[in-house]
């Protein structure tokens, strides 16, 4: 007999390339419901770095904070910056460094895309019961924590 997940990439397969399989069908699902408010994954972690800073932040220390060359943070600045969301400002306190500053645009474009991807995500995780989501929070935090 065919079992239904004996069709579905990666099963059968190893742990770790399941794993890899889901989080790129979950990072595909929420990139699709921020299209709509001109948004992308990328574009929203650099909001929510500037929106939990308070206002602004040092291109070099938003880098770091998403894990990123800096290098892909001034290409996506430039984005956010021709999408109105984010303008750059001297730094008060380094005349060598720019901080990237949200705009009041940027805030609302926030909000909405927080939104957004608050209702896939419950879309995504809606067959779950609470305490399936919280296991699978504390697996994630151990597996994340092991940094391999």
């Amino acid at each position: 007999m065919n079992d239904a997940s004996e069709n579905t990439p990666c099963s059968g397969g190893s742990l770790a390339l399941r794993l890899l399989h889901s989080g790129a069908t979950v990072g595909d699902r929420i990139e699709r419901s921020l299209e709509p408010v001109g948004l992308s994954l990328a574009k929203m972690g650099v909001l929510r770095h500037l929106v939990a800073a308070g206002d602004s932040l040092p291109l070099g220390q938003l880098a770091e904070r998403l894990s990123c060359v800096r290098s892909n943070v001034t290409q996506l600045v430039d984005r956010l910056e021709a999408d109105g969301l984010v303008r750059r400002v001297p730094d008060p306190g380094d005349r060598r460094s720019v901080l990237a500053r949200i705009t009041d645009e940027g805030r609302r474009s926030y909000a909405a895309g927080a939104r957004a991807q608050a209702d896939a995500e419950r879309e995504i995780l809606g067959d779950l019961s609470d305490g399936e989501q919280a296991q699978l929070t504390e697996l994630l935090d151990r597996l994340e924590a092991a940094r391999v």
